[in-house]
């Protein structure tokens, strides 16, 4: 983003439709720049959007659903291409910092069932930052990871140390986005669910 400026007032203009036309009850502060970086160094943000009011929490409904809507719709008004994306971040009550943590939990869990095992771990989908987030986390582990899966049914897949990672290959078919082997993992989920 050449012009931040210019840039901030492009999606300030969005969320200015969003409180007025849409309705939505939501106040916003919009930080450009380097008071815009994220202390965690999880995202390489220009662009801060902080949500609060009444309708905040419509935007974390189904695991923040409509806060990366926004994300993605004003990466698309600012022209950035899928890999500058997080460039533009939104956050609502606090919530991408909650999730980091969640993250990171899911990151030990992973390690530990791989380490017991001696077998692959797949996480559920998530998003392009989310994994990317989730990659940065076990990066120190001395475990393998790669993402699999197509579009928003993408995740990560923690490997033992040594193993051979099969190459990606395009789903077709009723096995579409459901990852190596086909099956998932063992024992309890990471979010909690029985898996097969």
């Amino acid at each position: 983003m050449e012009d931040l400026t210019r840039s901030a007032e492009q999606v300030a203009s969005l969320m200015r439709l969003l409180t007025t036309s849409g309705g939505f009850r939501l106040k916003f502060r919009i930080t450009a720049g380097a008071g815009a970086a994220d202390p965690d160094e999880f995202e390489r943000r220009d662009i801060y959007v902080e949500c609060k009011g009444p309708d905040a929490d419509l935007l974390l409904d189904r695991d923040g659903e409509l806060l990366r809507a926004l994300e993605h719709i004003a990466a698309k008004i600012l022209r950035l291409e899928p890999e500058e994306h997080d460039r533009v971040s939104f956050d609502a009550n606090g919530y991408k910092a909650e999730r980091a943590a969640d993250l990171k939990d899911l990151a030990e869990e992973g390690i530990d069932a791989v380490e017991d095992t001696g077998e692959p771990y797949k996480y559920p989908s998530m998003s392009s930052r989310e994994r990317r987030m989730l990659h940065m986390f076990l990066k120190d582990s001395g475990l393998q990871t790669a993402s699999s899966g197509e579009g928003p049914q993408r995740f990560v897949v923690l490997y033992p140390e040594g193993y051979t990672i099969p190459p990606e290959r395009p789903s077709y078919g009723r096995d579409r986005g459901r990852g190596p082997g086909g099956g998932g993992n063992r024992g309890r989920s990471p979010m909690g669910r029985n898996r097969r």
